[in-house]
């Protein structure tokens, strides 16, 4: 898996993953940004809600609970000084219908959280980050 991030200006980058979807991002700062798009960091939250939102559907999907909709809210705290990594994170499943069984949703979040959510799992376990570098030379006309 794969994905690229092209600088568009100011701190504008878009960003392309394998899939060829594209998602914009900027921040605020004194170096530039607009803050018109999601910041890199709120994308992290949004993966793992997103991957987490997955995994449990399809779970309660498949142990036919007449889920009508679902929400996953992800609560996170950052360190005040830089890096500003994040410290905590409470993952929260709001799950709409009726008749739900609470044992159903809870075991599809166990089974989100031990197996299947490759976001959260990565968050949980540090991962080796490695780097390299190559300098295109511009025109000089």
């Amino acid at each position: 898996m794969e994905a690229k991030v092209t600088f568009c200006g100011g701190m504008r980058f878009v960003g392309q993953a394998d899939s060829g979807h594209a998602v914009v991002m900027d921040t605020v700062t004194a170096s530039g940004g607009e803050d018109s798009a999601v910041r890199p960091s709120e994308l992290l939250l949004i993966g793992l809600a997103g991957c987490t939102g997955m995994d449990v559907i399809s779970i309660l999907r498949k142990k036919r609970q007449p889920v009508t909709g679902l929400e996953v809210l992800v609560h996170a705290e950052q360190a005040p000084d830089h890096p500003k990594r994040f410290t905590a994170m409470t993952v929260e499943y709001r799950v709409s219908g009726a008749g739900v069984d609470p044992a159903a949703v809870r075991r599809a979040i166990e089974l989100s959280e031990s197996t299947y959510c490759s976001v959260g799992s990565t968050l949980k376990i540090p991962v080796s980050i490695t780097s390299t570098f190559t300098i295109v030379e511009a025109d000089k006309a």
